[in-house]
């Protein structure tokens, strides 16, 4: 990207940063589970149950919407409701062991074609990417 307009430059960046994300993505796709089935997942398995509202405000979606994707995950028998511990009015949405064993077959499916896709670079190339890797990290959490 050298000798580009800084603004093309980082349009060329977000471009092939998405790209690469959809290539990750496509690699679990054999799972069929949406974006956000898919978030969901991850976010039971790293902070436990939660309510149907919880959820909907970590995903940033409306409590309708992540009702929806809730309902449908249950459907499918990848999380279970639960009454809440001190509130009898909510329930509590957590991964069943199907959810668990559907999350955990997905997850390696990206990291396998990740770590393919990384072999396939020189030694050069890829202590590139890994140093990148930790400036495109310092850029997230801006």
């Amino acid at each position: 990207m050298q000798g580009k307009l800084p603004d093309v430059a980082a349009i060329e960046f977000a471009q092939a940063i998405g790209l690469l994300v959809r290539r990750i993505r496509t690699a679990a796709s054999g799972h069929e589970l949406s974006l956000t089935e898919y978030a969901v997942l991850a976010r039971l398995a790293k902070d436990g149950p939660a309510t149907t509202a919880e959820l909907a405000r970590a995903e940033s979606v409306r409590p309708q919407s992540m009702s929806a994707t809730v309902a449908t995950l249950e459907e499918m028998a990848l999380v279970q409701r639960k009454p809440h511990p001190t509130d009898g009015r909510q329930m509590k949405i957590e991964l069943t062991a199907k959810g668990t064993a559907v999350r955990s077959r997905a997850k390696d499916a990206k990291r396998t074609w990740l770590s393919q896709a990384i072999a396939q670079l020189s030694g050069e190339e890829r202590e590139t990417l890994f140093k990148a890797g930790k400036i495109i990290k310092r850029l997230a959490d801006l």
